[in-house]
């Protein structure tokens, strides 16, 4: 692959990156009064994290009941407003629990 190629390539990938994050310092150069598109943005980042954590806990143990009793700890832990932490390692050891006695 040529040198020309190889710029060319990094030039449309940074090209591509860049417009996303310009985009919006373009359109929206005065304070968005609308409260359904703030709220749309409030929410967005949650429901993107939320889509790209999800399948790797799913998969991440390789039993999918190992999986689903994790989350469900860890779910039930963060409904009743327990710290980060807990909620980690109250899923972890859950799944360990689970996968040493089963």
């Amino acid at each position: 692959m040529s040198l020309f190629y190889i710029l060319l390539a990094v030039t449309l990938m940074a090209v591509v990156t860049y417009i996303p994050r310009a985009l919006p310092i373009v359109l929206f150069r005065r304070k968005i009064k609308s409260q359904r598109i703030t709220s749309f943005l409030y929410y967005t980042p949650y429901a993107v994290l939320g889509a790209m954590t999800f399948p790797s806990i799913i998969y991440s143990t390789g039993n999918l009941n190992y999986s689903i009793v994790g989350t469900l700890m860890a779910l039930a832990l963060a409904y009743f407003e327990q710290g980060l932490m807990k909620v980690a390692l109250g899923a972890v050891l859950v799944v360990y629990l689970c996968h040493v006695c089963f």
